[in-house]
């Protein structure tokens, strides 16, 4: 349970690093752009061998995988047009400057949104090996990155001093780190099915998170290199994976 904690930390603790760059550093539009496009391709790696593939390992002989990527992919798509509807539409976005204070929870809730899929399956995926998937870990904290800084610039456009922004973020991490123990605790005797379904369902998500944020922010901001750090992203997380099997 503790290790669950540990690791769930560590991964979110990228929140923190982007708030402590966003206070901090004047990062390019270009230079996001490409943090973004890396994170995505990890991410979309992760989502392919760590999530789908897995969980059809898992019950590869029944519709669970299927049923939770759909399930997955469409409770993101609806929550996130919710989500868009109170004020958070371009969370994500690069050019995203809040208004003000009132935009603090659907912020939050985005944030949330995010970040607990990616923390709940570092847990679940502790449960079957017995140690954290680095590929993932290395998705979840890259990823995270890029949304911090851009979601710290808003935060100071709305007047929020550097000390408030990293309690908030630090306060987000905590909360997805908890997600990790979640995971780890409510599904350790949980059967194949319910693990693929639960895998899937996260990789669905993340899928659809990618595919409507991420992916599109980064060639904007990023242009052609964008496509470049995808590739650059995909590749070191099929690297870690190659040597996660090795050892």
């Amino acid at each position: 349970m503790l290790a669950a904690l540990l690791w769930g930390l560590i991964a979110t603790s990228s929140l923190i690093v982007g708030g402590v760059l966003g206070t901090s550093l004047d990062l390019g539009k270009r230079t996001l752009g490409a943090i973004m496009a890396f994170g995505a391709g990890i991410l979309i790696s992760a989502v392919s061998y760590e999530l789908v593939y897995d969980s059809m390992r898992l019950a590869h002989r029944t519709l669970m995988p299927t049923l939770g990527f759909f399930c997955g992919a469409f409770v993101f798509f609806i929550a996130d047009l919710l989500i868009g509807k109170m004020g958070e539409r371009n969370r994500k976005s690069i050019d995203a400057i809040p208004s003000g204070s009132e935009l603090a929870i659907p912020m939050t809730l985005a944030i949330i949104l995010d970040g607990v899929p990616e923390s709940m399956i570092i847990g679940i995926e502790m449960l079957e090996g017995g140690g954290v998937s680095w590929a993932l870990l290395a998705a979840v904290f890259v990823s995270n990155v890029p949304e911090a800084i851009t979601g710290t610039k808003g935060l100071q456009a709305g007047g929020r001093s550097r000390s408030w922004i990293l309690l908030f973020w630090s306060a987000i991490a905590l909360l997805c780190a908890l997600c990790t123990v979640a995971g780890y605790a409510f599904f350790g005797n949980a059967s194949n099915e319910l693990l693929a379904f639960v895998q899937a369902f996260a990789g669905g998500a993340i899928l659809m998170m990618l595919a409507n944020t991420m992916i599109p922010e980064a060639f904007e901001h990023g242009g052609r290199l964008a496509g470049v750090f995808t590739v650059l992203g995909f590749w070191t997380s099929l690297g870690i994976l190659l040597v996660e099997s090795s050892v």
